[in-house]
């Protein structure tokens, strides 16, 4: 469409300067720094904790077992980080891992996540979305596509009710054409990263087809078109073709003596 390639125009000079490749060899548009990246992790981290109690004893050793082991086949820059981890009293299924070391798990997560492989299958989704920068690549789309839009409306002179209307039409189509495609392909990305890693971690990946089966047992979905996660069906095939893969690096990590035992509370 003529509009998406005058956003792309539009963004074309930060683009230019800012290419750079996810570990499964995306192209990505990341505009800001790692250091920017880590301070924001850290403010949305502090800011979790005022928001939510946080739960000690065995549901935080837990986690911290688990997640110590996916960390551990992380590359060295991710695996050196003081990596910090809490859980949170809250029945939401909910987690998160936030550039700069910070992983977040609610204990509603705990009710689902069956065993340790299931609850590492979503930690090495959440850090692989830290491993991939998808964080930056979201903002910085976000930022390119407003300047696109911004752009567009200096240049068409759109003024009034009309022009209103047509900025209007034209976020829209920015938020489904560019916006939430990509977040759906962050997940997919991560699914794919995060198999990987809890397999190396030494983590059964196929307790991920198990967990997420739990995870979308109840409730209903938007159209995968509308909805910044793939549907169902598409997340348990994208995980089921790369099973192969996950597999043989599961068996490797187990051949290298990288067996975790963390007991379930």
């Amino acid at each position: 469409m003529r509009w998406i390639h005058c956003l792309a125009v539009g963004a074309l000079s930060v683009s230019l300067a800012a290419c750079t490749t996810s570990p499964t060899g995306r192209s990505q548009l990341t505009l800001m720094s790692d250091e920017q990246l880590d301070q924001m992790g850290a403010q949305a981290f502090a800011q979790y904790q005022q928001e939510l109690p946080t739960v000690g004893g065995a549901p935080l050793r837990y986690v911290e077992c688990v997640t110590g082991a996916v960390v551990r086949a992380l590359p060295e820059r991710e695996r050196n980080q003081n990596w910090q981890v809490k859980v949170f009293k809250s029945e939401q299924a909910n987690a998160f891992a936030l550039p700069g070391g910070y992983v977040g798990i609610n204990t509603g997560l705990l009710q689902i996540a069956e065993n340790q492989d299931q609850l590492a299958a979503v930690i090495g989704h959440e850090i692989a979305h830290v491993l991939a920068r998808h964080a930056n690549e979201r903002a910085s789309t976000q930022t390119a596509t407003q300047l696109g839009l911004s752009v567009i409306s200096s240049a068409s002179g759109m003024q009034g009710a009309g022009g209103e209307t047509m900025m209007a039409a034209l976020g829209m189509g920015a938020q489904y054409g560019i916006l939430l495609p990509f977040s759906r392909r962050h997940e997919s990305e991560a699914d794919t990263l995060g198999l990987n890693l809890m397999a190396e971690a030494g983590f059964d990946p196929r307790a991920s087809i198990a967990l997420w089966n739990n995870m979308g047992s109840g409730g209903a979905r938007p159209p995968a078109w509308a909805s910044t996660h793939p549907s169902h069906g598409q997340r348990i095939g994208g995980l089921e073709a790369a099973m192969g893969n996950a597999m043989s690096r599961y068996e490797w990590a187990r051949n290298a003596g990288r067996t975790p035992n963390c007991p379930r509370p």
